[in-house]
């Protein structure tokens, strides 16, 4: 009854650890200044694929803007509710990454390769952009 007890709880507390590894959440993006809090995004995930969109502009002045430098369908778009993060899927190599993906700048409208990698448990995500061999790279903090 013991072992039973210790194996249902290990299980479970396993599972409660992978769920915090997951990006799937709501995240207070950093600039890359590290100081200055942007937006609050929302990560879901869809049969395994991620994708994720602004919920929140934390400057009021930008509030009811547009991606006015946007390519694709988002052009003309309101940033909130924007959709920024799309088709980014657990690196098979390596279950701590999740790649495959891009990310969204609505500021200049430039789509950039992503690579997304939870860190301290969960509480903290990496997110970088890059395109060839440049990048930028944000960490971002969990809110729920």
């Amino acid at each position: 009854m013991k072992k039973t007890f210790a194996a249902v709880t290990l299980a479970f507390l396993a599972g409660a650890a992978m769920a915090q590894s997951s990006p799937v959440g709501l995240w207070k993006t950093i600039d890359d200044d590290g100081k200055t809090e942007k937006s609050l995004v929302r990560i879901t995930e869809n049969n395994g694929v991620l994708s994720g969109a602004i919920e929140k502009v934390f400057d009021v002045s930008k509030q009811n803007d547009v991606c006015q430098k946007c390519e694709d369908d988002r052009k003309n778009k309101p940033i909130v509710g924007l959709q920024i993060i799309r088709g980014v899927h657990q690196d098979a190599d390596d279950k701590t990454l999740w790649t495959e993906g891009t990310i969204l700048d609505p500021e200049n409208g430039k789509t950039y390769k992503t690579r997304l990698m939870t860190l301290e448990g969960g509480k903290k995500l990496q997110m970088r952009g890059y395109i060839g061999f440049f990048y930028r790279t944000q960490v971002w903090v969990r809110v729920e």
